[in-house]
């Protein structure tokens, strides 16, 4: 059965205060990312300091998906258009999180200094990632058309239109979608974290350091535009 609005919203508050307490986690990290620079008079010090903060960023980011995703089996429904997110923000929501691309174009405009050889890599990984994206973009229409006709069936049933043995018929076919689009969301986002591990395994320390900043500084700027916009239109309220 779909969730009520009511059972969306206790669902949500749990995450939502999860996530303002992550979103004060990522701007520590980002300070300290930002703190992070080469030293000739200690660079193996600084290499093995940048290390162990990768690895907490790392931690960090992994335990905002497995959070996520014990919201995804309570309500899928509700991180496709997440209440935590601002309009502004859940316009950037590909399959409930940043489209996997979107790290390519941070290291473009992060990382300056790739040799030919990390070059070519990266390039190789630019075209798988995206023919994945592909397929889960494909998969997203499939279960979209599905998604279309459950309020339909739904409204059906509350109004007893339907015969009693189409019942449990209806209510398999809603479940059928519901988990069809959990599989989606953990897809993509598995494809999301399998493409930062992948960018990170090209990039070197100090690389990597960079492209970690500028995805927080991204994150937090859309955020901040997002508050930003909210305020904006109470105010014209």
């Amino acid at each position: 059965m779909m969730p009520s609005p009511s059972e969306s919203n206790n669902n949500a508050e749990p995450f939502a205060t999860f996530f303002r307490d992550w979103l004060t986690r990522q701007e520590h990290f980002l300070h300290e990312l930002l703190q992070v620079q080469p030293s000739q008079h200690d660079e193996e010090g600084v290499d093995h300091e940048s290390r162990e903060l990768i690895g907490r960023v790392i931690t960090h980011y992994k335990q905002y998906y497995e959070f996520k995703s014990r919201i995804v089996h309570q309500n899928v429904f509700l991180v496709l258009s997440p209440p935590w997110f601002s309009p502004y923000e859940r316009t950037f929501l590909w399959i409930s999180g940043f489209k996997p691309g979107l790290a390519f174009r941070i290291v473009n405009n992060s990382v300056s200094d790739l040799d030919a050889e990390q070059g070519r890599q990266m390039e190789r990984l630019v075209e798988e990632i995206k023919a994945e994206e592909r397929e889960l973009a494909a998969e997203l229409v499939a279960v979209q058309e599905a998604l279309a006709a459950a309020p339909i069936l739904a409204l059906a049933r509350r109004e007893g239109r339907l015969e009693n043995g189409r019942v449990r018929e209806v209510d398999n076919a809603m479940e059928r979608v519901r988990s069809s689009m959990e599989e989606l969301v953990e897809s993509a986002d598995y494809l999301r974290t399998k493409t930062v591990v992948k960018v990170m395994e090209i990039l070197n320390t100090g690389q990597s350091v960079r492209f970690l900043a500028a995805a927080a500084q991204l994150q937090l700027r859309i955020r901040s535009w997002g508050q930003q916009r909210d305020a904006a239109r109470r105010n014209v309220h």
